[in-house]
C-alpha cells in the first residue's frame, strides 16, 4: 500500500486598520486571500505567515484560527486564519500579479473562485467559528 498523499494548506484573511481586506491576484484563480501549502516541519501558523510574505510582501500577525475546509476526495485540508498586517505594503510578486487592500464589500465581489468568498465570510463571522466543512 502506498503512503497517503495529503495536501495541507494555510490561508489568512487579513484586515488592516481601515477594515480593508488584503487580496492577491493569482494567475489561475483571480483574486483570493494569500495562502499555500504547509512545508514539512512547519506549523500551520508559520506557513500562513510565510505564504503571505512570499505572495505579497506583507508581514502579518495571526490573530486567531478560524476553521478547516476538507476536500475529502482530493485529500486536501485547507486551514484558515484571521490576521493583521504588522509591516510592509502589498506588492506584486512571482506568485501574485497584483496585491492590495480593498474595502470589504468591494473585495468580496472581486473574489470569484469556487468557495473562496464563503471562506472569507466565515472567517469574518465569529459566530460560525470554529468551523469544519467537508466536501
Amino acid at each position: 500500500m502506498a503512503p497517503p498523499k495529503h495536501i495541507v494548506s494555510a490561508a489568512t484573511i487579513i484586515l488592516n486598520d481601515h477594515n480593508e481586506l488584503l487580496l492577491i491576484k493569482g494567475p489561475r484563480r483571480g483574486w483570493e486571500m494569500p495562502g499555500g501549502q504547509v512545508e514539512e516541519g512547519e506549523s500551520l501558523k508559520e506557513a500562513a505567515i510565510r505564504e503571505t510574505k512570499e505572495e505579497c510582501g506583507v508581514d502579518i500577525e495571526i490573530i486567531k484560527f478560524c476553521g478547516v475546509y476538507q476536500n475529502v476526495t482530493k485529500s486536501i485540508c485547507n486551514t484558515l486564519f484571521l490576521g493583521k498586517p504588522v509591516d510592509g505594503e502589498p506588492i506584486p510578486t512571482e506568485e501574485a500579479l497584483e496585491a492590495g487592500y480593498f474595502p470589504l464589500e468591494e473585495a468580496l465581489k472581486m473574489v470569484t473562485w469556487k468557495n473562496f468568498r464563503q471562506r472569507i465570510e466565515q472567517c469574518l463571522d465569529e459566530a460560525s467559528q470554529p468551523f469544519f466543512v467537508e466536501f
